[in-house]
């Protein structure tokens, strides 16, 4: 198994494409999803990425996100958004820097929150 294209670092979990989870979910390591979770992500100081094939529906909290999947819930990152061409997002966006890929669909408001104000 190689590591997803996204920039993430050797040490990740990963969640296929087959797996469906329902409740709430936690970590201290980045984590690539590709299967469905429903309830809440938090990953406060990790980033989390939602796959091509990946579904969230639920809130996110993490230090940066990619989506490349569908999620429906708002995203807080503390540093960075990413929705790449292939995203489908319903839900408000609080982060400090967000990428937008040409094709992307986003349903919601953003709000850019800079380091330097608190």
């Amino acid at each position: 198994m190689s590591a997803p294209a996204s920039g993430l670092q050797s040490g990740f979990a990963q969640i296929g494409k087959s797996v469906y989870i329902k409740g709430e979910l936690s970590g201290s390591e980045d984590l690539y999803l590709d299967g469905q979770v429903e309830g809440s992500i938090a990953l406060k100081g990790n980033s989390l990425t939602v796959g091509p094939n990946g579904q969230v529906k639920g809130g996110v909290e993490a230090k940066g996100v990619v989506v490349q999947g569908k999620l429906e819930g708002n995203i807080h990152a503390s540093e960075r958004v990413e929705l790449r061409k292939s995203a489908i997002v319903t839900g408000d966006i609080t982060t400090q820097r967000i990428s937008i890929e040409e094709g992307a669909y986003l349903k919601g408001k953003v709000d850019i929150n800079r380091a330097d104000v608190k």
